[in-house]
């Protein structure tokens, strides 16, 4: 069932072998990073880390994110990073701590050419407002947080579909599932017709029981329950 999906699996991370890894057992389409991920697995020099990853992964897209706070640093933070691969997406976040929009950069460096990964999106405006910046531009990615809003109690399924019909004239970009929870996700990102998905190493290593009979979940469930019970030597 893992095989026939539509929507492409991007690992999320920032662990060299991790990654490798992932796309070894999964062959997943295309990865991901962040500052919080590479702070979190140790990374302390951005570029050297970027680079030794590069060196691996040179025919799917790899998305690093700007870290100023300040368009005009952040404009040159992305030249240098584009200028890395070819495979190489620059992620913007959506604001900056401030508030203020970073559209009129995504634009910019849209029209320059530069493939832009659009991150931290939650919301319709956020998405029109996006679309309109990368029409006629280069290869791009919307990446909506929807774990981020299923953490609010809201259902990001309909808010997904609308996003896609937003982008539905611009199929130079493609919209990414970001931040999902479990393995529903990626079927409810499948059904909605996402162009992409990222997933943790957690959550790839979950997909061998996308489509499993629930009855053999079950007594896997009352074995495994079984077996620690036997194992810890409880008695009553």
């Amino acid at each position: 069932m893992f095989d026939k999906l539509r929507v492409k699996l991007f690992a999320d991370g920032a662990d060299k072998q991790s990654m490798l890894e992932m796309r070894r057992r999964w062959k997943v389409k295309g990865f991901t990073t962040n500052p919080t991920l590479m702070r979190k697995a140790g990374v302390t020099d951005y570029e050297a880390f970027a680079h030794e990853i590069l060196a691996e992964i040179r025919d799917l897209p790899v998305s690093f994110e700007v870290f100023s706070d300040e368009f005009a640093e952040m404009k040159r933070q992305a030249r240098k990073i584009a200028a890395w691969g070819e495979n190489v997406y620059v992620k913007i976040p959506i604001t900056n701590t401030r508030r203020e929009s970073s559209v009129a950069l995504v634009r910019e460096l849209s029209k320059e050419g530069i493939r832009i990964n659009v991150t931290a999106v939650l919301t319709l405006a956020q998405v029109e407002a996006v679309a309109v910046a990368l029409a006629g531009g280069a290869p791009a990615v919307v990446s909506v947080f929807a774990g981020r809003i299923a953490d609010t109690g809201r259902d990001p399924v309909p808010l997904m579909s609308e996003a896609l019909g937003l982008l539905r004239e611009l199929p130079h970009v493609e919209l990414l599932w970001a931040s999902p929870r479990e393995v529903l996700n990626v079927m409810q990102a499948e059904e909605v017709g996402c162009h992409i998905i990222t997933a943790t190493p957690d959550i790839l290593n979950k997909l061998s029981t996308l489509g499993k009979a629930l009855d053999d979940f079950s007594l896997e469930t009352v074995k495994m329950f079984h077996d620690d019970a036997a194992a810890a030597g409880f008695k009553l």
